[in-house]
């Protein structure tokens, strides 16, 4: 007897995919306008607004992702039937929230059966949906977050608990703002979906290329000046995207081949442009979704984070661009004419509507405004300024030139740009949302079970109470994590169990989410699993762990400055977190110069290659700055000095090391 394929083709049917790819620019469409409404317009009630954008999401995950890698969505087949049952069941568990929200409200607890049927498939569903988009690894830890709610009473005395029936955690996850629909969705559906959305307009509209220009124009004159200009220009485009992966293709494809050219290595190239796209989710004012989340956990105002947060991310970036002079300057690597580059002002005039955008966003977050207010007015006026620039030049180029389109023609460009801008923001946004939800699931488990104290005694016994040992126990934490886990989930569960670790041991609260942060980024750029550098490595054509390796280098302060954090006033002092203190002043100089003598020891250059003694001596003087006391500041200093005279008194060599 034969057996059935459920892979097997069914009767084929040719529009399938126009459909199918029309259903999805509708459902994203309006899922971005519904945001931006709910966003500056109306504001609804927590679980039903996060329940239609979750449920928005889901509907477009089944859509768009395949279940295997092998099941084909372009024909009809068994798997595109399934597809189209899961997203019947998204909207039916979305909708059963939204009618009956007073009545879910009334019987918290004295559940229906109709409530558990519903609670069990919309968790099943998001399972699902993280294993489509996430992968494996994500799905397998929510599944261990729940058996480990319902077999408490058997696990070892050290994280035992009383145990929860499977009623109780199905309906906490899915009829409670404590578990999918916690605040990580709720973040998700809000600040960071607005923002995403920003990226997506400023993208569609030029904005990117307008970025990469202007750093091309400032940058590329320099020594290695394509290098110099991947840093700058991820740095622009990583603070508006938040998404490192995302960065290293949209600014890399540009980037990386103009690296090559001058004389980069193909691995080095993609490092660089890893490296840099990873600091882009540390840059205000657009921070990766991590920093919405921050100012949720901590209580702490979204523009005091933007603030503490710009002086650590420059030196993530300083330290990279010298990383980067250095190996310029070691293998003779020179800059373009500059008659061959952009100038900056032709640049900036030709952008100057990109720019506008920016500045009023920064104007409405320094007003006092919730992020996502603000992100509501950057979306508008990136519209607006981008209609009124392409206006301008239509009208101008219709007075002269008589093949330009018609107003209708010009009206129809411009009403498509919009509407890809709102189906790539929604679909940018698949990723962040369903790792949300999923977090929502670890995090709702953790709540109900009490783990987060656990842990957090966990970690202060295995770090006998040092914060050295326990910020390195949760950096390496979070580099398994980020194997599996997006930035963002990492950054959740992350702050959710580490964090009251730190907190016990004195670190501020502000100090102790911001060195979390800065850690939930490290697996984009360290082996084994890099994703950020193994797509730096695609676009450059390079190996791939070759690639992970150098960017794993490159990215030093990533591992530096959080320490630094706990020890240093980095961050500012005083209730509001002052910038304007000697101490904070001082402590920004010392460690922007021991960073500089790290890098400086690591690539054995500073004006010149560094003789043993030399790079011994900007060893001393790393650890000296870095050493928080100000005696070890002076030694340091001491060092550093005696070394920069040593450089400076060969002058009978280049810069290489070789006699002239």
């Amino acid at each position: 007897m034969a057996t059935i394929d459920p892979a097997a083709d069914l009767p084929s049917h040719p529009a399938l995919a126009t459909v199918t790819a029309r259903i999805v620019m509708v459902v994203a469409v309006c899922l971005s306008l519904y945001q931006l409404y709910t966003a500056g317009i109306a504001a609804l009630t927590a679980l039903v607004q996060r329940s239609i954008h979750l449920g928005a999401i889901l509907t477009l995950t089944f859509l768009l992702r395949p279940p295997f890698s092998t099941a084909r969505k372009d024909r009809l087949n068994l798997w595109v039937v399934v597809d189209g049952v899961l997203v019947a069941a998204a909207i039916f568990c979305t909708v059963y929230i939204c009618v009956n929200l007073t009545a879910i409200f009334e019987r918290q607890g004295d559940w229906l059966p109709m409530d558990r049927l519903v609670s069990i498939l919309g968790t099943l569903l998001v399972l699902e949906a993280c294993r489509r988009v996430i992968g494996v690894f994500m799905s397998v830890i929510c599944v261990v977050a729940m058996l480990y709610a319902y077999f408490g009473p058997y696990m070892p005395d050290l994280i035992i608990h009383k145990g929860y029936s499977v009623e109780r955690i199905a309906t906490t996850l899915w009829l409670t703002t404590e578990g999918i629909f916690g605040l990580p969705i709720g973040v998700a559906a809000t600040f960071v979906f607005v923002f995403v959305l920003f990226g997506a307009f400023l993208e569609t509209t030029g904005g990117g290329s307008f970025f990469i220009e202007m750093a091309y124009a400032l940058t590329g004159h320099f020594s290695g000046g394509p290098a110099k200009t991947s840093v700058v220009a991820s740095g622009f485009m990583g603070s508006v995207s938040g998404s490192a992966v995302g960065n290293v293709v949209a600014t890399g494809s540009f980037t990386i081949p103009m690296m090559k050219k001058v004389g980069y290595r193909p691995h080095v190239a993609g490092a660089i442009e890893a490296a840099a796209s990873t600091g882009g989710q540390l840059m205000p004012p657009i921070m990766g979704a991590g920093a919405f989340l921050m100012a949720e956990f901590t209580n702490i105002s979204y523009l005091t984070i933007i603030k503490v947060a710009l002086v650590p991310a420059i030196m993530y970036y300083a330290t990279l661009l010298f990383f980067v002079h250095y190996e310029a300057k070691k293998y003779g690597l020179e800059g373009q004419p500059r008659e061959e580059l952009p100038r900056v002002g032709q640049v900036f005039k030709s952008g100057l509507h990109f720019v506008i955008p920016v500045v009023i966003l920064i104007y409405v977050l320094v007003n006092n405004y919730s992020p996502m207010m603000a992100g509501f007015v950057a979306v508008i006026s990136t519209v607006a300024a981008s209609l009124l620039a392409n206006a301008v030049r239509w009208q101008i180029a219709s007075a002269t030139d008589p093949s330009c389109p018609s107003l209708a023609a010009f009206a129809g460009g411009e009403l498509q740009s919009i509407v890809q801008a709102l189906e790539k923001g929604a679909t940018s946004a698949i990723m962040v949302s369903v790792a949300c939800a999923a977090a929502g699931i670890i995090v709702g488990m953790v709540t109900l079970t009490g783990m987060g104290l656990k842990f957090s005694s966990l970690v202060l016994d295995l770090s006998y109470g040092i914060e050295v040992l326990a910020i390195l126990l949760i950096g390496l934490a979070s580099l398994v994590l980020g194997m599996g886990l997006p930035v963002t989930a990492s950054y959740i569960v992350l702050a959710t169990l580490a964090g009251p670790a730190l907190l016990d041991m004195g670190v501020p609260l502000m100090v102790s989410h911001m060195i979390v942060f800065w850690y939930s980024q490290d697996a984009n750029v360290t082996p084994p699993v890099s994703l950020a550098s193994f797509a730096g490595a695609g676009v450059a054509g390079a190996n791939p762990m070759s690639t992970a390796f150098t960017s794993w280098k490159l990215a030093k302060g990533l591992y530096i400055i959080p320490i630094i954090m706990a020890y240093r006033p980095l961050l500012g002092m005083g209730e509001h977190y002052e910038l304007l203190h000697w101490p904070v002043v001082w402590s920004m100089v010392a460690t922007m110069l021991g960073l500089i003598a790290f890098a400086s020891a690591l690539e054995r250059f500073f004006i010149r290659r560094a003789t043993w003694p030399e790079t011994l001596l900007f060893w001393l003087a790393a650890a000296g700055f870095l050493w928080p006391t100000y005696w070890a500041d002076g030694l340091g200093l001491a060092a550093f000095v005696l070394v920069v005279l040593l450089q400076k008194g060969r002058r009978g060599e280049t810069a290489t090391g070789q006699q002239i």
